[in-house]
């Protein structure tokens, strides 16, 4: 009740008891017992009244329930932060700053920790696997790198590895052929001759890659890579150079230094 009111609630009770004593004293006189019981009745009521004028603020305080704090203050931050990258983004700079080789981690573990659990991997063979960088190269002979051979290997084991390349004849063909099987390729690896494609274009490799749908494919065209990376979910670019071509394709300087060894 606001202060201001409080004069006429006071005059109002005066008023009554005013009222009270003289019907009372007419009780009395008349000894009409009856309007007793109505005259108490009567100032009961008042009181509760009063009563209840006075602390309703006060009631309404003790129900209010305490709220639950907002976002903004509770201490947990519902925004990431700004700065933050993907994960993806990390290992991606991670790679490109320099490999660090993990303790207690075999090769074929790190292999299938780099894959990110991928079961199907697409390779081009020239500047990948094989020392040779053109398809000319290749009409005169075929080697493969020493280095790549046990990442080559480990790969293998864990994944459904496809090779292509694009060659100009068909000896160069058997050359590619009979260089990864005196490497041991398809000795000690999961690899099988019929997954070594070959074609005449780099559309046709493109068109190799798109129809395998892999979950990495690795290349060392900076062309190839860039309009595979709205198809592929991960690439991995072999190049001297660490620029990033995309959000999902990561750069490396040879197959063996993405895998650490």
């Amino acid at each position: 009740m606001a202060d201001n009111s409080k004069p006429d609630f006071l005059q109002l009770i005066k008023r009554i008891g005013a009222y009270l004593s003289t019907k009372i004293s007419k009780i009395f006189v008349t000894q009409d017992f009856r309007s007793v019981w109505a005259i108490a009745g009567f100032a009961v009521a008042v009181i509760f009244t009063y009563r209840a004028l006075r602390t309703p603020n006060g009631s309404r305080r003790r129900q209010t329930k305490s709220q639950p704090p907002s976002p903004s203050t509770s201490g947990f931050n519902s925004h990431p932060n700004e700065n933050s990258l993907p994960s993806e983004d990390l290992r991606a700079q991670s790679t490109t700053a320099g490999p660090i080789q993990p303790a207690n981690l075999t090769l074929g573990q790190i292999v299938r920790q780099r894959l990110s659990d991928g079961r199907k991997v697409t390779c081009r063979l020239l500047g990948v696997i094989l020392e040779e960088t053109t398809p000319e190269e290749l009409q005169i002979q075929a080697t493969v790198k020493p280095s790549v051979l046990e990442v080559l290997i480990e790969i293998t084991k864990y994944s459904d590895l496809y090779l292509m390349e694009r060659v100009l004849d068909d000896e160069s063909q058997e050359k590619v052929l009979m260089a990864l099987e005196n490497a041991g390729v398809f000795t000690f690896g999961g690899l099988v001759k019929d997954k070594v494609l070959f074609c005449s274009t780099e559309n046709g490799r493109m068109s190799f890659v798109r129809q395998l749908e892999p979950d990495w494919h690795i290349d060392s065209d900076p062309e190839i890579t860039s309009q595979l990376a709205r198809f592929i979910r991960h690439q991995l670019h072999i190049s001297m150079k660490t620029e990033r071509i995309a959000s999902n394709v990561y750069s490396s300087s040879s197959l063996e230094q993405f895998f650490m060894v």
